[in-house]
């Protein structure tokens, strides 16, 4: 029997999963943080707790995998490989393995075709891609000051300017307020904005979520920002396309990460197929429905040299099975 390992190590949580050759689940492992560039020591001991997990459950060891394939936040240039490779054979994965941006692995769960576009949209932002002649792109990853707008590491912010805006006079009123006093446990915003500039607090990532409660009131601030967070995904997209060249081609875009999978009702996502449309008239929007680090075992079973066959899609295709398993807390 063969057997492939599949890591997705995202801003807040990673994921691991084993299965062998005919795509049966033989073990999941879930930990914190794996994005090094937010904390490399967290990310290195995330990765190895959610490996340890699934080899653990599947009663297996490192030598025993064919290939693991890791789909990792923060693997954007050159110099993140020069720290990646290092880190992941500290853990034990010194050969049959590979790394790759978890944009990638995204596109991989999303698609038949190891061609297309990927967009997520989770904690951050990100945009790849890959042309039927292999030619791979990524647009932004690299936060705002390099291009980005979003994902629920901005979009949390962008919740708590708005209240305040509204609280001085600068914005319009917003459910967002009552939304943020109740999330944070404040009775004001006078008290929330004293406590947050005397004790220098920050945002949870989560607090993002509640533009999506908001805009399902039709509030017209939370409306509007998902809007735009909507425009600048769409434009990430168009500027794959445009430099792979696939203005003709007929492939996905996938849309994954959280806030574009579990949150949007169409207010992002609309954005993004008017932009796609009008690049490229042959390509197909379409919502991850399974967990990305399926893509990084269907990505570990390519590597190993081998087609990923119609049994493996239909088992695996709809594989969404993490959320009773513990975190590993520290």
């Amino acid at each position: 029997m063969t057997y492939y390992l599949g890591i997705d190590g995202g801003g807040t949580k990673t994921y691991a999963l084993l299965t062998d050759d005919r795509g049966n689940v033989l073990g999941k492992g879930v930990s914190g943080n794996g994005n090094h560039q937010i904390d490399r020591s967290m990310a290195a001991q995330s990765i190895r707790e959610a490996a340890e997990g699934a080899l653990n459950e599947a009663g297996l060891r490192v030598h025993e995998i064919s290939h693991t394939y890791f789909g990792l936040a923060g693997a954007d240039r050159e110099a993140d490989y020069h720290i990646l490779h290092p880190l992941v054979q500290g853990i034990g994965f010194t050969q049959n393995y590979s790394i790759n941006c978890d944009t990638m692995i995204g596109l991989r769960a999303g698609t038949n075709h190891p061609y297309g576009v990927a967009l997520i949209c989770g904690t951050g932002t990100n945009a790849a891609g890959r042309n039927p002649a292999g030619e791979h792109v990524q647009v932004g990853g690299f936060d705002y000051m390099y291009g980005d707008f979003g994902g629920g590491g901005s979009l949390n912010i962008e919740v708590f300017r708005s209240v305040i805006r509204s609280w001085d006079g600068r914005e319009q009123t917003t459910l967002l307020t009552p939304l943020l006093l109740n999330f944070l446990g404040y009775d004001n915003v006078s008290d929330m904005f004293e406590d947050f500039q005397d004790h220098g607090k920050h945002v949870p990532v989560h607090a993002a979520k509640l533009l999506f409660e908001a805009a399902a009131e039709n509030d017209a601030v939370a409306l509007e920002i998902l809007t735009r967070q909507g425009v600048e995904l769409g434009k990430s997209a168009v500027a794959v396309i445009h430099r792979l060249g696939m203005e003709k081609d007929k492939f996905d875009v996938v849309l994954a990460g959280s806030l574009l999978t579990r949150g949007d009702r169409g207010w992002i996502r609309s954005e993004v197929e008017q932009a796609v449309a009008a690049a490229a008239p042959n390509a197909a929007v379409v919502t991850l429905s399974t967990e990305p680090v399926v893509g990084a075992v269907w990505s570990a079973i390519e590597a190993d040299g081998h087609a990923i066959s119609q049994e493996v899609y239909d088992k695996m295709r709809t594989f969404r099975d993490f959320e009773h398993i513990k975190q590993t807390t520290r």
